[in-house]
């Protein structure tokens, strides 16, 4: 069984920064992906950042690119989100999501095998 806890999540000013941590435990082993989404209630769940585990290679959709940076830890077992000039539309629960094969859609919530519990960022205006 494998477990990914998020953390770093809070209410932050417009404009400011949080960092996300994800660490996974349990039956671990080498991810292809790990990578974050976020869903607002009565919003589809929108794909944040995605990094390969092996290569480094990461990927961004506009809407964040340029103000979040993912990278992961091999040694540590962790992935990080940081996350600067947040605008409150940014507010979500994020989570952090792992494949345990490789899948070319990583923008696809249909590619991850686990999923963490969620944290909750708040931006205010």
């Amino acid at each position: 069984q494998v477990q990914l806890v998020e953390s770093g999540g809070g209410l932050v000013q417009a404009g400011g920064s949080l960092r996300l941590s994800c660490v996974a435990s349990g039956r671990t082993f080498s991810f292809f992906t790990m990578s974050w989404f976020r869903q607002c209630p009565g919003k589809e769940r929108e794909f944040v950042a995605a990094i390969r585990w092996n290569s480094g290679t990461t990927y961004y959709p506009d809407s964040v690119k340029g103000r979040f940076t993912i990278s992961r830890d091999h040694a540590k077992k962790t992935v990080y989100l940081q996350m600067n000039s947040l605008k409150p539309e940014d507010t979500a629960v994020y989570y952090c999501v792992a494949a345990a094969e490789y899948k070319s859609a990583v923008s696809s919530s249909e590619a991850y095998d686990y999923w963490g519990q969620g944290t909750q960022v708040t931006v205010s205006s």
